[in-house]
């Protein structure tokens, strides 16, 4: 069994983006994205559920905006134009579940730069099994 309390462990983790779990059919992953941040305009090919532990931002799925802030849920369908932006003074964390996996096992990104750098070099590619 895996067990997370996961609103603390999204709020103490200082990174872009953490792969806290990997199986079969869905990965659990937590972001902050820092002040004037953003996860960056995107389309997966995966569904993708988001849920906000603090700050406040924009999220923009397929042209249509909401605000949104700490207790609120975002499902991006797959094949979704999205980007969540921290529109607020304090960093905007969430956790997000992946179905299937989108990221790499254990990967562990700094910063958006890393992870787009990681991404755009084949480095952050699912499990294929």
């Amino acid at each position: 069994m895996e067990h997370f309390t996961i609103a603390t462990v999204a709020e103490q983790s200082p990174d872009f983006r953490r792969v806290l779990w990997t199986g079969k059919h869905t990965q659990l992953v937590v972001m902050t994205i820092p002040p004037n941040g953003e996860i960056g305009e995107e389309v997966h090919e995966v569904d993708q559920i988001l849920t906000f532990v603090s700050g406040v931002g924009q999220a923009i799925v397929s042209g249509q905006e909401r605000k949104v802030a700490q207790g609120d849920l975002v499902v991006v369908p797959a094949g979704r134009k999205h980007n969540f932006v921290n529109t607020g003074p304090n960093p905007l964390v969430l956790y997000t579940v992946y179905g299937p996996p989108e990221h790499a096992d254990g990967a562990v990104h700094k910063t958006k730069e890393e992870a787009d750098r990681l991404e755009e070099a084949g480095k952050d590619e699912p499990p294929t099994s």
